[in-house]
Parts: structure tokens; sequence; C-alpha cells
């Protein structure tokens, strides 16, 4: 490329044998770096997003940002204390929270070593929790479903959230509690009406989380409606991390897989998803505002327990591993 610069001249860019107006030039360059950014998502940083309490500091939440997985954490806080305490007040800040977050991670310093902290949900009271059913088409052939034509949207409420090492409790009403390994992501800023090309910018990363699901109450009572039977107090950890959307190469290729009791009862590939990241958040933004640290869970794949031959359930002392490449585990035991 060659550039000519005339002094109150309008100046052309020669690039394989073209001549382009500079204003053109500064159009296209504008909208390859706007690309750009809808593809980055928020703040250009590959990062772990963490919430922790100090171990000894029970009633205090800090932000954290995970040098490595399962390595120390950078207190934010400690790092700059005009940042927030909770990871959906970071993002509510925008790029100004997550480039702060970006400085502590390099600056190596306020690091806490994982043995004195207490791991939390990256994301807690999230004003949504929106899950997506039947996206996955190796679960569809599964249930001998068809594949849906729309996303099927039901919700968690935020009690069910829980951290990735905390336990499940086993609800006395329902005999019949499942597991679903499930890749989530998190809102970064608030939206309405969001077009599919445009949607991954207002994504923020992504985590891991366990869709647990009282059969019973999902398919069989209630008049069949979804709700009661997901939303049980800890029926959706979730974590280690918010991983930032630079971190992830591609979330649509991910191997996903749950283990109950160290056996593997699920295994497969987020490319097995119908609908996407990107048109989860532009057709649910039809409906409702979307805001930072709104939680989305895109479905799971087959293998879940309700659909094996006999059917298995969930019984206290199982310990429940959910995996996911790039991302990280979560582990919980079962009470």
């Amino acid at each position: 490329m060659k550039k000519i610069f005339h002094k109150h001249v309008s100046c052309e860019i020669e690039a394989k044998g073209m001549r382009l107006p500079l204003c053109t030039f500064r159009t296209l360059l504008f909208r390859r770096q706007t690309a750009n950014q809808q593809r980055r998502g928020l703040s250009g940083a590959a990062m772990r997003l963490v919430q922790f309490r100090r171990q000894g500091d029970e009633g205090v939440i800090r932000v954290g940002v995970e040098q490595g997985e399962g390595s120390g954490v950078v207190d934010l806080k400690a790092f700059d204390p005009s940042m927030p305490s909770t990871v959906r007040e970071l993002l509510e800040l925008g790029d100004k929270g997550l480039e702060c977050a970006q400085r502590a991670l390099v600056s190596g310093q306020c690091v806490v070593e994982r043995s004195n902290i207490h791991l939390l949900s990256p994301v807690l009271a999230p004003e949504k929790v929106v899950c997506v059913g039947m996206n996955y088409r190796d679960h569809c052939l599964e249930q001998n479903a068809p594949i849906p034509t729309e996303p099927i949207i039901f919700s968690k409420f935020p009690n069910a959230i829980t951290g990735p090492y905390d336990d499940i409790t086993l609800p006395s009403e329902s005999q019949e509690v499942d597991w679903e390994v499930e890749l989530a992501f998190v809102i970064g800023r608030r939206g309405k009406h969001i077009q599919e090309e445009e949607a991954l910018s207002y994504v923020a990363g992504f985590t891991v989380a366990n869709d647990v699901s009282a059969r019973d109450w999902q398919m069989k009572r209630n008049g069949k409606q979804w709700l009661l039977g997901k939303t049980f107090d800890s029926f959706c950890p979730l974590g280690p991390a918010l991983v930032t959307t630079d971190a992830v190469k591609d979330p649509h290729n991910l191997n996903v897989r749950c283990l109950v009791n160290g056996e593997t009862v699920q295994s497969s590939n987020t490319d097995q998803m119908i609908f996407k990241t990107a048109a989860l958040v532009a057709w649910v933004s039809k409906f409702v505002t979307l805001t930072p640290g709104d939680v989305f869970l895109t479905g799971t794949p087959p293998g879940v327990g309700v659909f094996r031959k006999p059917p298995v359930f969930l019984k206290k002392g199982d310990v429940v591993e959910c995996q996911i490449d790039q991302i990280g585990s979560i582990i919980n035991k079962v009470v």
C-alpha cells in the first residue's frame, strides 16, 4: 500500500492497483475495526474473571483475575480500591472496568493464593437467567424429537445459582434430580433488538454451568411447565471463571463432558448447538432488554439420566463434574 500526501489536496490510497479516496479508505478501516470489535467482544483482553471470598473473611465478596486456570488470583479491589466488588458491577463499568482488570493482571500485584480463597459463582444475583431447551442436535436425536425451528426459552431464578465447588442440595419434593452440562455465557452490556451480526459484542464471556433438573416436576407435574423443576435452590452451579470472549478461540467448537462419580455420562461438542450464541442474543433481545450480568445457559448434549434405560437420577453422595475445554470444570457434591 502506498500513501500519497499533498497539503490542502484530497489524498488517495493505492492498493492492489486501485486508487481509493482517503475518505473511502477511512470508512473501510472503520468498518473493519468495528467488525473486529464485534467479534472481539467488550475489552479485547483475554482474562479469567472470578468472584471469591478470602478465608476467614466470609462476608466480603471480591473480584479477581486468575493468573491462569487454577493459579493465583489478582485481587482487583486491592489493586484499585475504586473498582467494584462484584463481576456484575464490573461489567456495568464497560471497557473501563475490564481495562483495569487487564492492568491488574499484567501488574502481577495483589495476588491471593488459591488455598486462601473460596471461589464463588462468577456472577451472583443476575437480573435474568435465560435457558435454552433442546439446543443440541444429538440431544434431539437421543429423544427422537424434531429439531426446533426457533429457540425454546425458559428460565431459572437467580436463587438457583451456586458456586463451582459448592453442594447441590436434593430437595425433598423431588425424587428425579438429573444433571445437564452446559456452556453458559454472560451479557456484558445493555441492549434491546440486537442484530445478530452485532450480538457477540454484547457478550462478556463464557463459563461452565450445570442445569440441574427435577424431572418429575419438569415432565409430570405442574402442567409440565419447566420452571419449578429447574429452579430449586442450588440447581445452577456456575464457574469456575468468566472467561472473556478473547480467551476462547471458538465457543462453538468446544468439547463438553459431564462425569458422575468419575464415569463419563455426557460427551459432545458445542458444534452440535442448533442456535449459536449470536442467534440466542438476537432472539431473546427481541422480547426483553438484556443487561450486564444476565446469564444464558445454551442447552445440553445427550447422556442425561432421564433418557437412560433404565433412567438414572442423582442421589446423596454423588459427585458431578462438568467440563468444557478452554473454560474449566466445576465439581459439585450432591447432599
